[in-house]
């Protein structure tokens, strides 16, 4: 039996976005998660991004999910090498150190009120 491909609706930017935006699931949100909830496949999902009102709610997601993670390491609610290591891998954050070693600065601003 052949696989339908499921077609992508001009309703798509709203629901990746309050896909991401109200996540409460364990984990972190993601486009895989968000491709599975849709019934779609990740490679699906991807070429929907040729679409430019999809593809900013993409940009906008992945924004969500670096808050998301950077909050769950301050927080200690995840561990917070392994939230630096995906940060570092998937939004290309921190410089190289001499040892090859990606490194990631932090700077925090404490605002008295």
């Amino acid at each position: 039996m052949e696989k339908r491909k499921k077609e992508y609706t001009a309703d798509m930017p709203a629901r990746i976005y309050a896909f991401f935006r109200d996540f409460s699931e364990g984990g972190a949100p993601s486009l895989s998660k968000f491709a599975r909830c849709c019934g779609v496949t990740l490679s699906e999902l991807e070429s929907w991004r040729g679409n430019d009102e999809f593809d900013r709610a993409c940009l906008e997601c992945s924004e969500i999910r670096r808050d998301y993670l950077i909050d769950a390491a301050l927080t200690k609610r995840h561990d917070p090498s392994f939230s630096k290591f995906l940060l570092s891998a998937e939004f290309g954050m921190g410089e190289a150190d001499r040892s090859g070693e990606r490194q990631l600065d932090v700077t925090l601003e404490v605002i008295e009120g």
